[in-house]
């Protein structure tokens, strides 16, 4: 038996060994032309071989896997264990597909019901209704894709951690330079600040998907704002700063870190700032305080109940319509990840938040044409403990001149 295969074996196994745990009978894997990219990081496919065909892969929670494949592409589950049916027509297709999922009640796929949680629903509406004419109901595997997608290793955790302390040290060391830029009488932009972390990553031995957000006054207010080379604002002396950064370490497998700080190019931050930080503060540490409280007492939660949490404290505010994004997201080998998002607004996601899973809180109020000012941390729930990595956490705007 090849390391690979062994591989895909030992995978096969902790799926039915997650299926027994959850009660269900099957979870069928589909996929066309890469529409579920979650199917090939699951069972440890090559998601960068070209593959134009469908194909099926169904594990039952105990006996024999069943492939299916076209006649044109028939190796593309080779990897995998099961008995293999090759299809030509379509009816061929079908036939095989009910014979596999014949005689099993419950069976999980990369569905959303309702579409609740659009970023498990990988299988289109037609594919749904074909598996229910067969016969089994079709449950959402998005508990199930978090025990492969979003649980971490003590490895992976280590990864988390001294990552966020070189996102800490960057973001501090990028306030630095504005001061020194100031103080020295240069120009200065956000784009400059942008790319002088970015160069820092590659020096700390980290990678991200795209270069940090620094964004000024205004710029602040758009949530997802980022400066390029064409389009970026100066900064000067009184200005609002943001600076929203994630990097993960080079190491295959690490996870990201994901930190927000805001400071201001002053020696005194101005009332109006330090008022909105206050207000955004004390929603992030009450959805800490409420996840704290859950764990201690030894109670699963759901990620949307904890942004309810962070959300009433800006609500009761008077600012909840300025709070426009959900409190956080899953973080994972990539930085919004596959596990529960902490969110009750955009989506309401009522999936368990798993033990040794990791998450941001970033809570935030946004003033259009003002500024935009939100506080992120990571946290991390273990089986009894809560984390938070990039310590300290941020207390008030920073003094970048003081």
């Amino acid at each position: 038996m090849t390391t690979t295969s062994t591989l895909h074996t030992t995978r096969v196994a902790e799926i039915q060994t997650a299926l027994q745990q959850a009660g269900l009978d099957g979870w069928l894997f589909c996929d066309f032309r890469h529409s579920d990219l979650l199917a090939w990081r699951i069972l440890k496919l090559d998601a960068t071989v070209h593959a134009s065909r469908r194909w099926f892969y169904f594990v039952p929670a105990s006996g024999e896997p069943s492939k299916i494949v076209h006649a044109i592409e028939t190796d593309k589950l080779d990897a995998l264990p099961g008995d293999k049916t090759i299809y030509l027509r379509w009816q061929e297709l079908h036939a095989a597909v009910q014979k596999a999922v014949s005689g099993h009640k419950r069976i999980a796929m990369q569905y959303s019901p309702g579409n609740a949680i659009p970023y498990m629903a990988r299988v289109d509406a037609g594919t749904v209704e074909l598996i229910r004419s067969f016969g089994p109901e079709v449950v959402t595997s998005a508990d199930l894709v978090q025990v492969f997608e979003a649980v971490l290793s003590p490895a992976q955790l280590a990864t988390h951690i001294e990552a966020a302390e070189k996102v800490y040290k960057i973001i501090h060391e990028a306030f630095a330079e504005i001061g020194r830029a100031i103080r020295a009488g240069e120009s200065l932009n956000e784009y400059q600040i942008q790319q002088f972390m970015w160069r820092r990553f590659d020096e700390e031995d980290m990678h991200a998907d795209y270069a940090p957000i620094v964004s000024v006054n205004a710029n602040s207010a758009r949530p997802h704002y980022a400066p390029s080379a064409e389009v970026h604002s100066p900064i000067n002396v009184g200005d609002f700063v943001l600076l929203d950064v994630w990097a993960k370490l080079k190491t295959p497998g690490s996870i990201y870190a994901d930190l927000s700080w805001t400071g201001f190019v002053g020696d005194v931050v101005p009332e109006k700032y330090t008022r909105i930080f206050d207000i955004v503060a004390a929603s992030r540490d009450a959805a800490v305080s409420f996840i704290r409280e859950k764990v201690a007492a030894g109670v699963r939660f759901k990620g949307a109940e904890v942004d309810d949490v962070s959300r009433a404290v800006i609500v009761n505010a008077g600012y909840g319509d300025k709070f426009l994004n959900r409190t956080g997201h899953s973080i994972g080998e990539e930085v919004h990840g596959n596990g529960a998002n902490i969110d009750n607004l955009e989506t309401p996601d009522t999936r368990t938040v798993m033990a040794r899973t990791c998450f941001s809180i970033e809570p935030g109020i946004y003033l259009p044409g003002d500024f935009g000012l939100r506080s992120e941390i990571d946290v991390y729930v273990g089986d009894n403990e809560v984390l938070i990595a990039g310590q300290p956490i941020q207390t008030a705007v920073i003094p970048i001149l003081g």
